[in-house]
């Protein structure tokens, strides 16, 4: 296995809470909130991250900050993480950092080598996320049992795990290597390259830059071997293990070029590594900076952190606009955007929908019912809008009313428009915004909605649908 670990825990919280919403027979709302929960739970306890598990669950699960789901999932986590601490007697660092990085100072001069380790790690993140969909994909078409799925792939990861320690052993000397680093969740590769020391000791890992780059190779492979065989595991960890790697492996360059400031030190590069990569693959920028400051407790090398984090996430943003998580979902038609609905929405103005004509005849409340009936067979249109003798709007006659009266068709001579009009619909306006729309939908169940000119006397433009509404902001959505 070369996944993480707080996938399953992750998957067990989430789990949980849905579970006990439907017992409770909370709304989708709740039950949301209730995984959210479970899933924030599961990553405070498991990488003894409070906060990180928070701002995990509600920028890339639930994508909701509002107080509502902010404060139940805070609770959540805190109580998970209390309970942890409580079992354990302990309240340590996953990775505490190595004391020579506590004095550690951010120089302007290291804004560039920051800046393109964030650019190299975002390329590791989508070449991590593209790899990893790929095997998922081969897979799934693999045509043989689902129980031997994850047999062949544990028989590649082995074969692959014993060449790389045969070639390993054989091209440097010393303790000899007996399991692949990239095997299993790789926190003691991790913790020696975050380990200053360990890049002067003579430690095979932190010295060689090529064992180093072979090892993001082969944990990129062997990652989504695991995951796409159908094993079991998350993505956070390897996601670390990469940035790790990578980092360090820049830093030696940088060593070794006569690049690194007095009093740097490759670990440095390393432990930026780990959240620049987190962040290209997941896109949740502020998650990887807090979960990587929660399992290190570093604060000096925060600040290029978070430049590094930022620029990864620009650049995996831009090469593949999905993240590791929402690169399936988006390929199957599932669309998301909670937390960015409502900026989506109010960007997007009302006359960027497409709008259905109105008839050419005008309708007057004095009409009989028939000549909707007409109107709708030669124009097709399901709903009406009802002016003045002036051409002003005075409301309208939904398809669902008049699909009612059609009922009894021999009252239909009898009846007249005035009869079936609606004034207590609103109307929407050129200058509006599709939040605005939504909201007016919300209010009232009907298809269409319509479309007037500003003024005292509006006149009717034509009609707005809920379809097309909600047609446009997909494509926003999907564009964005």
């Amino acid at each position: 296995n070369s996944a993480g670990t707080e996938g399953p825990i992750v998957q067990i919280g989430a789990v949980a809470g849905s579970v006990f919403g439907q017992k409770l027979r909370l709304s989708r709302e709740h039950m949301q909130t209730l995984v959210g929960c479970g899933a924030a739970a599961g990553i405070s306890s498991i990488f003894n991250a409070p906060i990180a598990g928070v701002f995990f669950v509600l920028e890339i699960l639930i994508r909701d900050f509002s107080v509502k789901a902010f404060a139940p999932i805070v609770v959540a986590s805190v109580f998970s993480e209390a309970t942890t601490q409580a079992i354990l007697g302990q309240n340590e660092a996953l990775f505490a950092t190595h004391e020579a990085l506590h004095g550690y100072t951010f120089r302007l001069v290291e804004l560039p080598s920051f800046v393109m380790l964030g650019v190299i790690c975002g390329l590791v993140a989508v070449a991590f996320n593209k790899l990893l969909h790929f095997a998922e994909d081969f897979y799934d078409d693999l045509k043989i049992p689902e129980l031997i799925k994850p047999i062949s792939g544990g028989l590649l990861l082995g074969a692959i795990g014993l060449v790389f320690v045969v070639m390993v052993n054989r091209m440097y000397s010393g303790e000899p290597v007996h399991v692949p680093q990239f095997y299993g969740n790789g926190y003691n590769t991790i913790r020696e390259l975050l380990s200053p020391s360990a890049y002067a000791d003579g430690s095979i890992v932190a010295q060689s830059i090529w064992l180093l780059v072979a090892l993001v190779v082969l944990k990129t492979i062997a990652t989504s071997i695991t995951l796409g065989s159908g094993g079991s595991g998350g993505v956070f960890a390897p996601g670390l293990f990469l940035g790790a790697t990578a980092g360090a492996a820049f830093g030696i360059v940088l060593e070794r070029l006569g690049l690194m400031p007095e009093g740097g030190s490759p670990a440095a590069y390393a432990l930026v590594g780990m959240a620049a990569v987190i962040a290209g693959a997941t896109h949740a920028t502020l998650t990887s900076i807090l979960i990587l400051f929660e399992m290190t407790r570093n604060t000096y090398v925060l600040l290029p952190i978070m430049l590094a984090a930022v620029v990864a996430t620009v650049i995996a943003s831009v090469v593949e606009k999905d993240s590791i998580y929402t690169f399936k979902l988006r390929r199957e038609g599932v669309l998301l955007g909670a937390a960015r609905d409502i900026v989506l929405l109010r960007q997007i103005p009302v006359t960027s929908v497409p709008i259905e004509p109105l008839p050419e005849e005008p309708v007057f409340a004095s009409d009989p019912l028939g000549k909707l009936v007409t109107l709708h067979a030669h124009y097709h249109v399901p709903d009406f809008a009802v002016v003045d003798q002036d051409g002003s709007y005075i409301g309208m006659v939904t398809g669902h009313d008049m699909r009612t009266a059609l009922i009894d068709r021999e009252a239909i001579p009898l009846l007249l428009v005035a009869e079936l009009l609606r004034t207590d619909l609103p109307t929407i306006h050129p200058g509006e915004t599709l939040d605005v729309v939504v909201d007016r939908f919300a209010e009232h169940d009907v298809s269409s909605l319509c479309l007037v000119t500003a003024g005292d006397k509006p006149r009717p433009i034509g009609l707005i649908t809920r379809g097309k509404v909600m047609s446009r902001y997909r494509q926003a959505l999907a564009n964005s």
